[in-house]
């Protein structure tokens, strides 16, 4: 039998990538293609859906070069992807009905203010709260916006999906409409308790539930490829799920209480809660984690909107360095008496405060301030917002983590894994691949194909770790930690009118 090579296909917010596989959940190949960001009002996020398609068909052949192997030597597919960006087609053409809505577009806040008396029936039924993050939101608004495209999902000619359910439909030619149990849970139309389409939920939101997709297990047939010059007909995609669920599983992160956070465009902290589907206390969400067919497996998230985000604002917007990697020799210059606080709010400010009107804010600008201050405060304030939500889910359990596990794209700066590791308290482990979203899409496509027999076999495969530990005094932490308190409490009070 043929060596098995595994394709994972990593479609998110900026960039689309494709890597291929071995057996030993070693990368062999990648290849990647940045992606176009449209703002065409401010707070409001697109992406040209034609374009996340041709940038996926780009970068496999890419990949397949990287890797030696041809295509039909590929055994399986895993497809992972940017959640809650939510987008519309049609099932005749193919043809998107416009741009996709991204999960970081705030046009449909005013709705979920207004809605805002009916949040805590949402919660409980979904364990999401009522915001524009989420993809109930914005195809309520589409289908507002144009009655023709109204009246034509009511008659069966569109589909709805996230971004695995177009690429899916895609990659097979049009002949399967389906998504992941964890790519659903993020749209606010899903009964965490089932798993399944909820119609109160689908009524309330006004989405004609036969618009949305088959929802199935994150491993498992999703289909196969058909039509596609890039890969032979016949492929079987095997495993599906939402970025930071595939993260969870790519950390290996599969028992009750395990951890890790991604960096890429925001910063996305989720522990494993296993079978119970606990609610939190602190406004953190409920969300079904990627599992296979049996028992709906579950884990507490929190979401920071601005990550990797904010260093590319600093390169591109404020033009301070011309690489994102060039933020960490910045902030090790700083002068660290120099008083600057970032709250990196540009889309609204995420878990635990949900507050979508918030905007960036810095603090303590003096004629001494340089551009290395300003690079070390939007650092400190991603890592003081993960800590926020690391705080918010031990209060929820009643105990703090021992470590967190940590990848994306920021974990690749040593000078920003060492102050997260300050402001927390905790040793940081930073993956061994910084690529652990694309390897739990080929971990969930390995086993639907029997590569792995089971997540043990995934905890034998072997990995390099780098431990970060705090260096930080407990009132130093503190003391930090209490600034950056006032100066987020500052910018809720100011967007929010007084309000809390």
């Amino acid at each position: 039998m043929s060596e098995p090579f595994l394709l994972a296909i990593d479609q998110g917010t900026t960039s689309t990538r494709a890597v291929i596989y071995d057996a030993q959940g070693q990368s062999r190949g990648s290849a990647s293609q940045e992606l176009t960001q449209h703002y065409p009002q401010p707070g409001w996020v697109e992406h040209d859906a034609e374009e996340i398609w041709a940038s996926s068909l780009k970068v496999i052949p890419q990949a397949l070069a990287k890797a030696g192997i041809r295509s039909d030597q590929v055994t399986t597919i895993g497809v992972t992807n940017q959640r809650e960006t939510a987008l519309l087609w049609e099932r005749a053409s193919h043809q998107p009905c416009g741009r996709a809505i991204v999960w970081q577009d705030r046009r449909t806040a005013d709705f979920c203010r207004d809605q805002q008396r009916d949040e805590p029936w949402l919660y409980q039924k979904t364990g999401l709260v009522l915001d524009p993050y989420f993809s109930a939101t914005k195809w309520r608004w589409m289908l507002q916006q144009d009655t023709a495209l109204r009246q034509r999902a009511e008659a069966g000619q569109l589909a709805a999906g996230t971004v695995d359910s177009f690429l899916i439909w895609r990659l097979t030619g049009g002949q399967v409409h389906v998504t992941d149990r964890s790519n659903a849970s993020r749209t606010l139309l899903v009964d965490l308790k089932t798993g399944n389409w909820a119609e109160d939920l689908c009524q309330y939101f006004g989405i004609p539930q036969p618009l949305l997709p088959e929802i199935r297990p994150s491993f498992g047939p999703f289909g196969q490829t058909r039509g596609l010059d890039v890969l032979p007909d016949g492929i079987p995609i095997l495993g599906v799920a939402g970025d930071q669920q595939a993260a969870l599983f790519g950390q290996r992160a599969f028992a009750p209480g395990e951890a890790k956070c991604t960096y890429g465009t925001g910063a996305f902290f989720l522990q494993h809660l296993g079978s119970q589907a606990t609610l939190s206390r602190n406004r953190l969400l409920t969300t079904i984690a990627a599992s296979g067919a049996g028992p709906i497996q579950y884990a507490l998230e929190g979401a920071v909107f601005v990550a990797g985000a904010a260093v590319q604002w600093l390169r591109d917007g404020l033009k301070l360095f011309e690489q994102a990697p060039t933020v960490e020799e910045f902030a090790s210059r700083s002068d660290p008496e120099q008083p600057v606080i970032f709250v990196p709010g540009f889309v609204g400010l995420g878990a635990p405060h949900w507050v979508p009107e918030a905007r960036g804010v810095l603090f303590g600008l003096t004629r001494g301030t340089t551009a290395a201050d300003v690079s070390r405060a939007t650092l400190e304030g991603v890592a003081l917002q993960v800590a926020d939500l690391i705080d918010a889910a031990a209060a929820d359990a009643g105990t703090r983590l021992q470590t967190l596990r940590v990848d994306g794209g920021m974990a690749r700066n040593a000078w920003f894994l060492q102050r997260q590791a300050d402001v927390l308290g905790l040793p940081v482990v930073q993956s061994g691949t910084s690529e652990a979203t694309a390897l739990g899409a080929a971990y969930l496509a390995g086993l639907g194909a029997g590569v792995w027999s089971s997540v043990d076999d995934l905890r034998r495969l072997g990995s390099s770790e780098r431990v970060f530990t705090p260096s930080w005094s407990s009132e130093q932490r503190d003391h930090r930690v209490q600034q950056w308190r006032r100066a987020v409490q500052a910018v809720i009070t100011y967007y929010r009118g007084g309000e809390r």
